[in-house]
């Protein structure tokens, strides 16, 4: 259990382990992180803006009441898990998850807002991180609520209540192409109830799938992301081409189909499959595995 305490208008939280905020807001999970220019991280979920930075073994979090703290922030960092247990379990006999989970010893999976999780990973097929994270922008600041935080305005993510409400000439401000007939369609599915969120969080795992695969232009891989990035499921392992050479080269030893790499993965890991995509992900990427002739050691 973290000890935690306000210093004026911060909150700090000491003596945290298993926290690094470039291995967390860059491993793929999340879209509204920024790294600020005096090396500071501000990021805004849930209508609340945030500024953080991590001195020595304690998180500050600026301008934070403890009230939002404790409400909020503690959840959505995951705080009340213990990751050192994960990477225990995930690491044992397993030289390659060693050296993964050495490299990206820091990331924590967010638990984010599963109807945001939801229109950013529609927004995310075919598309790169910077021109994502600008038309998740675009998509705030025109149809969203103004936050004010320390000398800044920022904008919450838009309800899909909003959304669903808008056209098509309405979104071609924040140029997302094709995606558009998506975020609309997909707001009107969620909000008109046409999908069954007790069996997406409660039934099996691929029932779960299947009820995600209803929603317009959902497939499996942005399926598992919401699934994993909203905090829904962890027994998940979403499979895109980083995943797919990590465990070519590093596992299985050829190119495997994606339903036998997620087979392989969730019957290999279990209930922590979700935790051990991350870290294979982020090892892969920053690595480049399967782009050179040898993994880095």
């Amino acid at each position: 259990m973290y000890k935690w305490e306000s210093k004026g208008k911060d909150l700090v939280v000491h003596n945290i382990d298993n926290f690094d905020p470039v291995h967390i807001f860059e491993c793929g999970q999340c879209f509204r992180w920024d790294k600020l220019e005096n090396g500071h991280w501000f990021g805004v979920a849930n209508g609340l803006a945030l500024e953080l930075t991590l001195e020595d073994n304690d998180l500050v979090l600026y301008n934070t009441t403890e009230k939002e703290f404790v409400n909020y922030w503690y959840s959505y960092f995951d705080l009340g898990r213990d990751y050192g247990q994960i990477k225990a379990k995930l690491s044992s006999n397993d030289p390659v998850m060693e050296k993964a989970i050495g490299f990206g010893h820091g990331i924590r999976l967010l638990k984010q807002d599963f109807n945001e999780m939801l229109i950013s990973f529609l927004i995310s097929q075919n598309n790169g991180i910077p021109r994502i994270k600008k038309i998740i922008g675009s998509l705030c600041s025109n149809f969203g609520e103004p936050i004010e935080f320390s000398d800044r305005v920022c904008y919450s993510f838009p309800s899909l209540k909003r959304l669903k409400d808008l056209t098509l000439e309405d979104l071609g401000i924040i140029r997302a192409g094709y995606r558009d007939k998506y975020i609309l369609r997909v707001s009107r599915q969620v909000t008109d109830n046409l999908i069954d969120m007790n069996v997406i969080s409660k039934g099996d795992i691929q029932s779960a799938r299947k009820e995600m695969l209803k929603l317009f232009g959902v497939g499996e891989k942005v399926a598992d992301c919401i699934l994993l990035f909203s905090g829904t499921r962890y027994d998940i392992f979403p499979v895109d081409r980083w995943v797919k050479r990590v465990m070519a080269e590093l596992y299985l030893g050829y190119e495997a189909s994606n339903k036998e790499i997620y087979d392989f993965a969730i019957e290999r890991f279990g209930d922590l499959a979700g935790f051990a995509q991350q870290y294979l992900f982020y090892y892969a990427r920053e690595h480049k595995i399967g782009m050179q002739e040898k993994a880095l050691s």
